[in-house]
């Protein structure tokens, strides 16, 4: 399994590390690096099912389920 938000579906992107000293040389020594995305693994409670939902979501997915809530976003995700 992918490490993927649920919600938002953010996983991990691929860039690069650079400084600004390496910009000013031609010689670029530094290579690509993965970022990933900020998941946590997450009991969501939904109170009109009685249920709690194990997910693993974006803190940006949390954010999301604090303005819409639970039942709506978890209904929209296709998780419930």
């Amino acid at each position: 399994m992918a490490r993927e938000c649920a919600i938002t579906g953010k996983s991990t992107q691929i860039g690069g590390r650079y400084s600004n000293r390496t910009r000013a040389t031609q010689f670029n020594p530094t290579g690509k690096v993965r970022r990933k995305a900020n998941l946590q693994k997450r009991r969501i409670f939904v109170a009109e099912l009685g249920k709690f939902f194990l997910v693993d979501i974006s803190v940006n997915g949390m954010r999301h389920i604090k303005k819409n809530g639970a039942h709506a976003t978890l209904k929209k995700a296709g998780i419930i």
